[in-house]
């Protein structure tokens, strides 16, 4: 059975956690200090509203969506 003789086995190193702390991918907005998925809620609003009614290549449309893109770029966001 168990053999209480034998030579000590050295412990194999702990392995690395897949999840170690690593630098949020997600920007902050330099004025408010928010995610971009939290600033500009007007014109965010709006935007989305107009898009699901009208469809994004409406004329309106594609004007609130500059509006919003010109309010989160304000924020230190970089959109294209």
């Amino acid at each position: 059975m168990g053999n209480s003789s034998s030579a000590p086995t050295s412990t194999p190193p702990p392995i690395a956690k897949t999840e170690e702390k690593r630098p949020s991918l997600q920007k902050v907005g330099i004025k408010s200090g928010k995610k971009i998925c939290c600033c500009c809620p007007e014109t965010k609003q709006a935007r989305d509203a107009c898009i699901l009614a009208n469809g994004e290549e409406d004329i309106d449309c594609q004007r609130l969506i500059e509006l919003h893109k010109e309010c989160l770029r304000s924020e230190g966001f970089t959109v294209k």
